[in-house]
């Protein structure tokens, strides 16, 4: 588990490489320090790269390959992709002033998941927001317009990015507390339930809402995200907090969050149901 505020974050892509040198390592039996050693470099330094905060260079990986046994040219080259990939320069860069580290981190994660799931039970998650909804809300942080101006410009390049995955889904639960608490104005809320509404339909996003006055409702989990990658990476759990963010990567600390998630979602309002209650609290706006 790391919380992280504003130091360097760990990117997807570097942990993906991280994690297939660890099994690689592991596979011929090696311990840190002896691969450390051999490599002719510090345990610190191959562990850096195993938890995806460095990645070694293009040259290293012929040590690599020959430490580890890795043979086969499928598997060389697929490193070597994955080496390129952890030292291209991100899409968020230009943003990378006016967002805290463990951001980047968040979205690099959403970048190379196959699947996100999501609880926010403060505010709406971002890949559900408006334009007008993000506005306000940035406009209440702290910073300048020009701040303000560049924020809304990351959120909106998230989106997109999102939108332009065709095999990237996303399950959110959103919290029906969150919807009554007012953002910008009237219009911007009514606007922004009409939004979700259409967004029921969307056929890589499923919502759920999690009513207010459910008893048996277990909203204790908290702000969670999970990232799910498929074979390339164990699931990750994000638990957002104000000045930062927990990520959690031990096996059983993702697996309590993952069956906690699964118990609200159960609780949680299907799309049908969830679309009769937005458009009725969307009238408590007009």
């Amino acid at each position: 588990m790391r919380y992280l505020q504003d130091e360097p974050a760990p990117r997807a892509a570097r942990m993906v490489l991280g994690s297939a040198l660890r099994r690689c390592r592991e596979a011929v039996g090696l311990s840190l320090g002896e691969a450390a050693a051999r490599l002719g470099g510090s345990a610190s330094k191959v562990s850096r790269i195993e938890s995806g905060l460095f990645s070694p260079k293009h040259q290293d990986l012929p040590k690599f390959f020959a430490l580890y046994k890795i043979t086969d040219t499928t598997e060389q080259t697929q490193l070597r992709d994955l080496v390129s990939d952890a030292q291209r320069s991100p899409w968020w860069q230009p943003w990378s002033t006016v967002t805290p580290k463990y951001l980047q981190a968040v979205v690099s994660f959403e970048d190379m998941a196959t699947r996100i799931r999501s609880y926010e039970p403060i505010y709406l998650h971002g890949l559900l927001q408006t334009p007008e909804y993000t506005r306000a809300l940035v406009e209440r942080g702290r910073g300048s317009a020009i701040v303000h101006d560049e924020v809304v410009q990351f959120r909106a390049m998230r989106r997109q990015r999102f939108d332009a995955a065709p095999d990237k889904n996303f399950l959110c639960i959103v919290d029906e507390s969150s919807l009554m608490r007012p953002v910008g104005s009237a219009d911007i809320m009514r606007k922004q339930l009409e939004h979700l509404a259409a967004l029921t339909f969307h056929p890589r996003i499923q919502l759920r809402l999690a009513p207010l006055y459910d008893y048996e409702a277990s909203v204790e989990i908290g702000p969670t995200t999970l990232f799910d990658f498929g074979r390339r990476l164990p699931t990750i759990a994000f638990a957002e907090g104000y000045d930062g963010g927990l990520f959690i990567e031990d096996e059983r600390g993702v697996d309590i969050r993952t069956k906690a998630f699964d118990l609200l979602a159960a609780r949680s309002l299907g799309p049908h149901a969830m679309r009769r209650r937005l458009r009725h609290m969307a009238t408590r706006f007009r």
